[in-house]
């Protein structure tokens, strides 16, 4: 039956080949520490390593089938002929998606600068300063545009801020059941909506017509207006305020999705009366990249703020005084409100919200404006010619698209243009639509001309339909003081200077896998033909993506063992989210419609309820065991209590314990037993590969964290990639799109797109498929040796300081492992966080603090990490907990030691007064960190900017724009 998985059977002893020369530079440890990583351990080879901790059950036989490994040169010019295979014209196409011009200093010193690309997700925010001040100029930048006063950190894509927009304006509102969209919002929109609503049993009505009319009849909790259409056409201030006005007298709430540039010359909606703006950022200087990652955004009204999904940065003050930036409002977090999340995002885009808002910074309010100025002259004039030569522009009011009626040549123009190095959009059989971007220079308006066949002259057509912005924006001094190029290089190495990411040190950080992301595999994301393409080309001028996708998808089939993978889904939350998609929907096509309970262990990262819940289940948590497994006894009963509403279970696998659960089999069998899917979140997927295939040992669907095992980096919190792998059964519930339905990837049993473009991220694809290209088979399974190796290391190092809480069979641990420090916080009073700020001073990132169990450090070290690195942390962690003895001792008083009052900033270091028990020199050089040359780990110290932050006083005073300097 689908569902019951066969088995790949116990291995035969595997031989180490002779890995490639990339993979040898990817895995840390050179064979020498191996040996004695092994020894340590008490085993003479990797693999009596992985055949104590992995239970043979799950084991798979033979090699991986992927081609012979790559090396970097190779790699690099397979991708680069794959780029040129694309043809990136001018793209006039529109649709969200619009062509911009990145500055080079801000592609080369943030998308393409491993201080920015490689840094962890700010939830340690002394060390994140640099990042969260961007993040805050990018809200400020939304707010102020869009006239909002509270604007998100970033979201993933327009469609899905939409539909975020939609879940907090139904949790907002207890009027009306429908959603109602303008007839002229963003197909892709319109579908990613449809999908979502469908899940939450929300109705989703398309207006038919203007939407006063529809108002009227629609029992509406929220409209929906794209400003401007897709159709470009834009509409008037008094247009939209009466609109609102209606839409708020029958109780309903208003989402504007907006264009940013178009709000520097239009009334912004906050000041017609939208209650939430969304959109894309894209077009603030970030490649089209064909269709992601791009930086989403929401603005909201005062009043919804505790509402909003993702994240918000705010200004709080450290325990000297001092302004500091970090999340705010964390407690809406997934990982502890759960099935109870108002969203499974967890972070989104952050990179590329970064590099919208230093366009902003770089271009500043005049600057900005002059873009948007240009871009509707020049949109004008191209309308102005048009209708010179008798050609009928339907839309007197535009921004920067300008349709075009040619009865029955649409096809003739587009192919036309398309000869001559554009491309345009066919509406249909007689319209065609030309947007204007940033890019569209003088060359590229000759050639929609010769196109249509008609002349430049000197008659304008078309108007802002007399809704000209009149109030200032982008006023904070930040967005007026880095205009020249030096200023604004210095101004990113600042801030880069106040973070701490993986190119200064050790990320330890449990479940994220913080690994190497090689240059290798950077560098052809900015490949013309990988970066400029939009998303809605025509499929002959994407034929390198195609064959990068396709192949990029097999490979993911093969390593995972499943039948199909789409690689749409843009985050792992939203793979997450296909992948249940697809289970219901299977469900729903067999008329199971009644199984809707999905079972999710008490140890399940939190996205995992959010996710389900989203997809319309009832969530019932199974115990887990003192050991941290599943509670097979109590599974057994939640089977049965569920009966045939039981739809699935979600596990992650090895556990989030970083345990192998000896029972994954038997915890597959009970679901599939009685009629339910198995969804193994993909999250830990690093101490599988080239072991074990889930899609084999039992699973159903997966989704696999790109941006984890396949070395796309965090990006401070994104982007991510986040493919759903399913079985064969599953395949034709995988995530479709209404503007790509021909492809192999996308889904036809009527679950429709859960991102904004085909392929979700595209643009970051290359990164992986050049990861598994140079690593091959043997590559990657070594990896994964090393990954369990260095993290059982680790363990064995510290268990004799801190107890490792969880252990599989022969008391080992699989990718990562827990340290369990409540025993000294119970006798101490040292917390996680006490450690977690003193790890600073040792200059480390902190391990996952509290989860999944509170009081406690999770550890991942990665098969990046070389033996030194990992000698290195392990004996910070041995200092600490001197340190915490000395604490115990009575040494140091519980109040004023070196973890209570740790990080120890520079100027604590150097200030005239200093009355601690402790001296300067163990405050800022602990043991293993001494004072002296770069040799003696002193000179390149890094010292963090701020001390511990004070994170109730921000949320308290909650501050999400730029303060002013003073």
């Amino acid at each position: 039956m689908p569902g019951s998985a066969a088995l790949d059977t116990v291995p035969e002893t595997r031989v180490h080949g002779d890995v490639s020369p990339f993979a040898a530079r990817h895995i840390g440890p050179q064979p020498d520490e191996r040996a004695a990583m092994l020894d340590l351990l008490g085993f003479a080879e990797l693999d009596d390593l992985v055949d104590a901790a992995m239970p043979r059950s799950i084991r798979m036989t033979g090699a991986l089938d992927l081609p012979a490994p790559l090396t970097e040169a190779a790699a690099a010019s397979a991708l680069r002929a794959l780029a040129a295979r694309n043809r990136p014209l001018t793209a006039m196409i529109g649709l969200g998606y619009h062509g911009t011009l990145t500055p080079a200093v801000i592609r080369r010193n943030v998308l393409e600068d491993p201080s920015w690309y490689t840094a962890y997700t700010p939830y340690q925010p002394e060390i994140s300063q640099g990042r969260l001040e961007a993040l805050l100029n990018f809200q400020t930048m939304v707010a102020d545009l869009t006239g909002l006063p509270i604007a998100g950190s970033s979201l993933l894509d327009e469609a899905t801020a939409v539909a975020e927009a939609m879940a907090l304006a139904r949790r907002s509102t207890r009027t009306g059941r429908v959603l109602l969209l303008d007839a002229d919002t963003l197909p892709q929109t319109v579908s990613v909506v449809r999908t979502r609503a469908r899940a939450m049993d929300i109705e989703v009505v398309v207006a038919s017509g203007p939407l006063p009319v529809a108002l009227e009849s629609a029992d509406a909790f929220a409209v929906v207006v794209q400003t401007p259409g897709a159709s470009g056409r834009l509409a008037g201030t008094g247009e939209l305020r009466a609109i609102a006005d209606q839409a708020h007298a029958s109780g309903a709430m208003v989402i504007a999705a907006c264009d940013l540039l178009a709000s520097t010359l239009v009334t912004p909606p906050g000041e017609w009366g939208a209650d939430i703006a969304v959109g894309s950022s894209q077009r603030f200087g970030v490649p089209l990249f064909y269709g992601g990652p791009h930086a989403g955004f929401i603005a909201v009204r005062e009043g919804l703020q505790r509402g909003l999904p993702g994240r918000l940065v705010g200004v709080s003050r450290d325990a000297d005084g001092a302004q500091a930036y970090r999340l705010a409002l964390q407690t809406r977090e997934q990982h502890i409100r759960r099935e109870k999340a108002t969203s499974n995002i967890c972070t989104a885009q952050v990179l590329l919200a970064v590099a919208a808002s230093m366009y902003a910074v770089y271009h500043g309010p005049a600057g900005l404006r002059t873009i948007a100025t240009g871009i509707h002259e020049r949109a004008t004039a191209l309308a102005g010619d048009l209708t010179a030569a008798g050609i009928e522009v339907v839309h007197q009011s535009f921004f920067d698209t300008v349709l075009a009626r040619v009865p029955g040549r649409a096809s003739v123009v587009v192919a036309a243009a398309r000869d001559w190095g554009v491309h345009l959009r066919p509406v249909d059989a007689d319209l065609v639509a030309i947007a204007v971007g940033e890019d569209a220079d003088a060359a590229a308006l000759d050639a929609v001309r010769t196109a249509f066949g008609v002349v430049a002259g000197e008659t304008r057509f078309g108007d802002l339909a007399g809704s000209e912005r009149t109030s200032a924006y982008l006023t904070h001094p930040v967005f007026g003081t880095h205009h020249s190029e030096t200023a604004m290089l210095r101004y990113l190495r600042r801030l880069s200077d106040r973070d701490f990411a993986l190119d200064r040190g050790m990320i330890p950080l449990g479940s994220c896998t913080m690994k190497l992301n090689a240059t290798t595999e950077m560098e052809p994301i900015s490949l013309p033909g990988f970066a400029n393409l939009h998303p809605f080309a025509p499929a002959e001028d994407a034929t390198g993506y195609a064959e990068l996708i396709s192949t990029l998808e097999s490979w993911l089939a093969e390593v995972t063992g499943y039948d199909r993978v789409s690689i749409q889904p843009n985050a792992g939350s939203q793979g997450e989210f296909a992948g249940l998609l697809a289970i219901r929907a299977y469900h729903d096509a067999r008329g199971d419609s009644r199984r809707r309970v999905c079972l999710i262990p008490s140890s399940a990262h939190g996205t995992n309820a959010a996710s389900a819940v989203m997809s319309g289940m009832r969530v019932v948590v199974v115990k887990a065991t003192a050991d941290g497994s599943i509670d097979l006894d109590d599974l057994r009963a939640k089977i049965d209590a569920a009966g045939d509403e039981l739809a699935a279970i979600m596990v992650t696998y090895p556990s989030t314990h970083g345990v192998f659960e000896e029972s994954i089999v038997d915890v597959c069998a009970l679901v599939h037993d009685a009629g339910g899917q198995v969804y193994v979140d993909g999250a830990n997927l690093n101490a599988l590969l080239g072991l074990a295939r889930p899609g084999r040992f039992g699973a159903d669907v997966s989704h696999l964290n790109l941006h984890k095992t396949f070395c796309i980096p965090h990006g401070g919190g994104g982007p991510g990639v986040g493919p759903v792998a399913v079985r064969s059964h599953l395949a034709p519930y995988l995530p479709g799109h209404p503007l790509e339905v021909e492809s192999e990837g996308v889904g036809t049993g009527g679950v429709g797109p859960i991102s904004a473009a085909p392929y979700g991220s595209a643009g970051i694809l290359p990164i992986s498929y050049a990861y598994i290209a140079m690593m091959g088979a043997e590559g990657l399974t070594l990896a994964t040796e090393h990954a369990l190796l260095a993290a059982n290391y680790v363990a064995k190092r510290l268990s004799g300081h801190y107890p490792v809480l969880y252990a599989g069979r022969g008391g080992l641990v699989a990718h990562e492992c827990i340290l369990d420090l409540r025993p000294l916080t119970k006798t101490t009073g040292i917390t996680v966080d006490d450690v977690a700020k003193r790890l600073i001073d040792y200059g480390f990132h902190a391990p996952t603090m509290s989860f999944p169990v509170a009081g406690t450090l999770m550890v991942e070290p990665t098969e990046s990490e070389d033996l030194a690195e990992l000698d290195r942390f392990c004996d910070a962690m041995i200092s600490i907990r001197s340190e915490i003895e000395q604490v115990a001792n009575g040494v140091w008083p519980a109040d004023d030691n070196p973890l209570v009052n740790a990080p120890h900033t520079q100027a604590r270091i150097v200030a005239d007064d200093w009355t601690h028990p402790y001296s300067r020199l163990v405050a800022a050089f602990p043991a293993g960190l001494h004072a002296g040359p770069i040799a003696a780990g002193g000179a390149d110290k890094y010292w963090p900017p701020v001390a511990r932050i004070d994170g109730a006083y921000g949320d308290r005073n909650l501050i999400c724009s730029c303060p002013p300097l003073e």
